[in-house]
């Protein structure tokens, strides 16, 4: 019996189905970071910040939170830029 592996490129369903995983995946891992790094910091971390973290599947935001966290002193430093409205936000 052979097995033919059709991605990638292809956009077949086992593809999509393994890039999502993938990313997932890549998103665990990041979240696992960032409350790791906290944790060895002493930075507290309440259960719903955890649970904002752990949850979080949008990368760009992940890798922007774990190049803050070195740098907070609490968890609310690491929110801080993703409260303020995005017009706030656009530099000049």
């Amino acid at each position: 019996m052979t097995f033919v592996n059709y991605f990638p490129g292809r956009g077949t369903v086992m593809e999509k189905a393994y890039l999502e995983g993938e990313a997932k995946g890549e998103a665990r891992g990041e979240a696992k970071a960032i409350l790791r790094f906290l944790d060895a910091r002493g930075v507290p971390v309440p259960q719903e910040a955890r649970d904002r973290i752990a949850g979080c599947t949008d990368l760009d935001l992940l890798n922007r939170w774990l190049d803050r966290t070195p740098h907070v002193q609490s968890v609310d430093e690491l929110f801080v830029e993703d409260a303020a409205p995005a017009a706030d936000r656009i530099q000049t």
